[in-house]
């Protein structure tokens, strides 16, 4: 599989001799139906096979698993996890009413993905958004935020995005104002782990806090297929 927009920052993990090889658990556990499903959803996650429009709406998974039984898109998500869960996250984004399939990307590999300014913009574009409930985020506003640092802010701010754009993250928009904008996608809506956020809500605040509050305030509770950190 090619590198794509399909990361997650998550734990470090062992590195085996092949990572794929969880895959050939999927036939085991799917029906054929079922495993046709997947192999879609996953052809539909790439960045560089779908520009800005990832994953798959419910409807036509729903479709493509070949049933009428109203638990059967759970039951799949469910077992499909199960299989893949050590490298991969099959969710479905209720939201956005999409179904995408996840890489998972250990923690010290996620330096070599995105540079910590490319991280922070991300951050605060998913905050902007996914917890404030904005359709998107204008440059106008991360140069406010982030462009103070330096005299070249501008063309810095724009170059960490560009990484955000390529990997699938974020999209750019054109607003009715004509002001550059950005919209964060499903990709960059779950590339951060559920790990990941209790530990920087944990550290900005200075103090444990409870998991189940910290994914309520980062309106992770209307996401299926979540439960395999």
């Amino acid at each position: 599989m090619t590198k794509t927009g399909e990361n997650e920052f998550v734990e470090p993990i062992e590195s085996p001799s092949n990572p794929l090889a969880a895959m050939q658990q999927v036939a085991s556990v799917l029906t054929r139906d079922e495993e046709y499903a997947f192999m879609q959803i996953l052809f539909s996650s790439s960045a560089t096979v779908r520009n800005n429009n990832f994953g798959l709406p419910k409807r036509e998974v729903e479709k493509l698993l070949g049933t009428e039984d109203p638990h059967a898109f759970d039951s799949f998500l469910n077992r499909l996890n199960h299989a893949i869960s050590r490298y991969f996250r099959c969710v479905y984004d209720e939201r956005r009413d999409r179904v995408v399939v996840i890489m998972r990307v250990p923690a010290r590999q996620a330096r070599e993905v995105l540079s910590a300014k490319s991280l922070s913009l991300l951050m605060y574009i998913f905050y902007h958004q996914d917890v404030l409930q904005n359709e998107y985020t204008l440059f106008t506003q991360l140069f406010t935020i982030f462009g103070h640092e330096s005299m070249q802010a501008r063309t810095e701010i724009q170059t960490n995005l560009e990484p955000l754009i390529k990997i699938g993250a974020i999209s750019k928009l054109e607003t009715t104002s004509q002001e550059v904008a950005y919209s964060l996608t499903v990709i960059g809506s779950q590339m951060f782990s559920d790990s990941f956020l209790k530990r920087y809500t944990e550290f900005s605040q200075s103090q444990q806090l409870n998991k189940e509050e910290v994914l309520r305030f980062f309106k992770r509770y209307n996401l299926q297929g979540d439960g395999t950190l």
